[in-house]
């Protein structure tokens, strides 16, 4: 398939800016092949079953974003892709002239670093003194908004582009189809009798790096790492014997889900994937998805072309886009059944 296939056209005044005033105040997009529904974010209780299982990506995004300069003076901006270990991560640098391995780089907060290798588009960083990388990034770092978000971060963006139930530091970005959940909804759905579960997917920067080439088969997908906690791994395969359905919370809960299955038995809770999800993929583990809506010509939007089948994601696009539903990270959300033939 081409990349154009996965082309649409979106006015901007679509792309939400800012999150509802109230989070899970969004709509919802119910998808079940050619079927419709146009509902509210609060009526997804409706839509489930004692039995089923909810599956939710519990990663913290952190303050990702550093500026500072070179030796020389030269400005930089670094964007931490992957925490290492205490004192190492791999970034994203921007600056006139890429740092060579050796060059000191001093960020803002009185904060330095070394630059000690490349790692093809990424610089590994060794920071110094004794505090660790996630406290430097707690104390100076900019919370890295998507690219389409034109504002600059705010207290508000702290508190809402973060969901309720995140506890482990290390996304870059948040996995956004969590962010409708609120504490009560969530305990208003345990009480039905639905299970939840977690799992942990640090959402890298390459989420939004762009498809540059025409053919998607030849694009290579960035990694991502995830572990999926045993008891998560106990839960799933208790609703698979029932008849329970698995409810895949955004698309890293889903490439996980996925990525760890051996013919539908998830035997490896830790791994790093690459995994490409393009339409003609078997699902193996994931019935459902719930998701927001995707960039045009991403690797997202053909994740969800999969599950649901290429015709059935142009239609539920473009009705989307014709119900001036909100769109991206900040936006509505979409309740998605996956394709019957799949």
């Amino acid at each position: 398939m081409q990349i154009a296939d996965f082309d649409y056209h979106l006015p901007d005044e679509l792309i939400a800016q800012f999150p509802p005033e109230v989070r899970g105040a969004s709509r919802l997009l119910h998808i079940d092949g050619e079927q419709r529904q146009d509902t509210l974010f609060s009526s997804l209780p409706s839509f489930l079953r004692a039995g089923d299982v909810l599956v939710f990506n519990d990663t913290k995004v952190i303050k990702a974003r550093l500026f500072g300069e070179k030796a020389s003076g030269g400005k930089i901006e670094a964007l931490i892709e992957r925490v290492l270990d205490e004192h190492s991560a791999l970034a994203h640098i921007k600056a006139s002239k890429a740092p060579k391995a050796g060059t000191i780089l001093h960020f803002q907060g009185g904060f330095t670093a070394e630059m000690v290798e490349r790692q093809g588009d990424l610089f590994k960083l060794h920071f110094e003194g004794d505090a660790s990388v996630l406290e430097i990034l707690e104390q100076s770092g900019l919370l890295p908004l998507p690219p389409y978000i034109t504002h600059v971060p705010d207290d508000e963006d702290a508190k809402r582009y973060q969901t309720v139930y995140a506890r482990d530091p290390g996304a870059v970005a948040a996995p956004t189809a969590g962010l409708h959940f609120t504490d009560d909804l969530l305990d208003q759905i345990r009480a039905m009798g639905v299970e939840t579960a977690f799992l942990t997917l640090h959402v890298g920067a390459g989420t939004f790096m762009p498809v540059r080439v025409d053919d998607i088969a030849e694009h290579t997908m960035h990694h991502e790492r995830y572990y999926i906690p045993p008891e998560t791994i106990a839960v799933i395969h208790a609703a698979k014997a029932k008849g329970g359905r698995v409810i895949a919370v955004g698309t890293t809960s889903l490439r996980a889900l996925e990525a760890a299955s051996q013919n539908g038995v998830l035997a490896e809770p830790l791994g790093d994937t690459d995994i490409f999800i393009t339409p003609g993929f078997e699902f193996k583990v994931v019935d459902r998805l719930i998701t927001n809506f995707h960039l045009p010509k991403s690797t997202l939007l053909m994740l969800v072309a999969a599950f649901i089948g290429f015709d059935t994601m142009r239609s539920a696009y473009d009705h989307a886009v014709a119900q001036e539903y909100r769109f991206f990270s900040y936006g509505d959300a979409m309740l998605l059944e996956k394709n019957k033939g799949i």
